[in-house]
């Protein structure tokens, strides 16, 4: 990840904006600190592409909407059993 000033910046915004559509992100500094950084948008037909990705991975139990033990329940509310 690059760090630019603001000068460089401003000089070439358009340059910039190019690398961060090809992914890169670049932080911009004000004398040395960093004061903001250019990343990607990704809208949300990108997270579309993203769903279902991990279909099969991982399956419900049966008992998933049963209530829990006791034991973890007084656990979770801070009780001892």
């Amino acid at each position: 990840m690059e760090t630019i000033n603001i000068h460089q910046a401003q000089t070439d915004l358009s340059g910039l904006l190019a690398r961060v559509e090809r992914g890169e992100e670049i932080i911009i500094s004000n004398q040395g600190v960093p004061v903001a950084k250019l990343v990607p948008f990704h809208g949300s037909s990108n997270r579309l592409k993203s769903l279902g990705n991990d279909q099969g991975l991982f399956l419900v139990p049966e008992d998933f909407n049963d209530s829990l033990p006791e034991e973890i329940l007084a656990a979770f509310e801070g009780h001892e059993m």
